[in-house]
C-alpha cells in the first residue's frame, strides 16, 4: 500500500555500481515497499577497484551485483558504456543521461555531491546537473520529449565529503533497512573483499548517526541544491 497517493520515481545515478546502492539504498527500498518505483543508473561499472581480479573480470561481476542489488530492493539497473577512473566530463554523456532522463521521468534524483576525491563522483555530479537542465528543455531535441525531473538530491558518501552538509533527513523503517542490508551484501567490495573497509558496516553505523539528531531510530541524509531548508520527513 502506497503512503502517498501519488508514485513517485527516484532515478539514482552513480560513477560506479554500489555507489547510489549504499548510500541512498534503504530509503529507494523504503519507496519501492510503498509502492513507488526506482531505477539506478551507473555509469561505470567501478571494476578496476579490486587488486586480485581483471578490470575485465570485475565489470562483470560488478554488474551482476549490480542486478541482485536491484532485484531484491525492487529497483530497475541500467549502465552507461564508461570504465573506471576514465568517465569524461563532456556534453556526449551528459546527453546520453538526459536521454535516460527523458525515458524513465524520474521526479526524483539522487547523485553524487561535488567535494569528492574520486573524479568519477565528482564528474557524475556536474555531469547530472547539465543532463537534467538538458532533459528538461523542450527546446532541446532528442528522440524523446523532454521531462524535468522536479527534486534533486545528494546522497551521503564518506568519498564526496567536501563541504557536504546534509539537509533532508529520510526516516528508514526496519523492513526498508532489513531488506537494504540484504541487499549491501551482495556487493564483494561492500563485503571487504576488495582492500578491506568495512562499507556495509559503515553504512549502517551512519543510519544511526543520521537518524539520532532527528529523533529517528534511522535516517538517511542527502544535501540539496543551495536554498532548501532542513526537513524532517517520511518521504522526500
Amino acid at each position: 500500500m502506497m503512503t502517498d497517493a501519488k508514485q513517485h520515481h527516484i532515478l539514482a545515478i552513480g560513477g560506479h555500481a554500489g555507489d547510489m546502492d549504499l548510500t541512498a539504498g534503504a530509503v529507494i527500498a523504503k519507496y519501492t515497499q510503498a509502492g513507488h518505483k526506482a531505477t539506478f543508473l551507473h555509469l561505470t561499472p567501478g571494476e578496476k577497484g579490486h587488486p586480485r581480479m581483471t578490470p575485465e573480470d570485475y565489470a562483470k561481476q560488478k554488474i551482476e551485483e549490480a542486478h541482485q542489488f536491484a532485484d531484491i530492493v525492487g529497483a530497475d539497473v541500467r549502465f552507461l558504456a564508461y570504465k573506471d577512473a576514465e568517465l569524461p566530463l563532456n556534453e556526449e554523456v551528459k546527453y546520453q543521461v538526459a536521454d535516460v532522463i527523458r525515458e524513465v521521468k524520474p521526479d526524483i534524483i539522487i547523485t553524487h555531491w561535488k567535494g569528492s576525491i574520486h573524479k568519477d563522483h565528482s564528474n557524475t555530479h556536474y555531469i547530472v546537473e547539465d543532463a537534467r537542465f538538458y532533459a528538461g528543455l523542450k527546446t532541446i531535441e532528442r528522440e524523446l520529449p523532454s521531462h524535468y525531473a522536479q527534486h534533486l538530491y545528494y546522497a551521503d558518501n564518506w568519498e564526496d565529503p567536501y563541504d557536504f552538509h546534509p539537509e533532508v533527513f529520510i526516516d528508514i523503517p526496519d523492513e526498508a533497512y532489513e531488506t537494504w542490508v540484504k541487499a549491501m551484501n551482495v556487493y564483494a567490495y561492500a563485503r571487504g573483499e576488495t582492500y578491506g573497509f568495512p562499507f556495509i558496516e559503515y553504512y549502517k553505523a551512519l543510519t544511526i548517526v543520521r537518524g539520532a539528531p532527528m529523533n529517528f531510530k534511522r535516517a538517511q541524509a542527502f544535501a540539496v541544491p543551495q536554498g532548501a531548508l532542513t526537513k524532517r520527513l517520511q518521504f522526500f
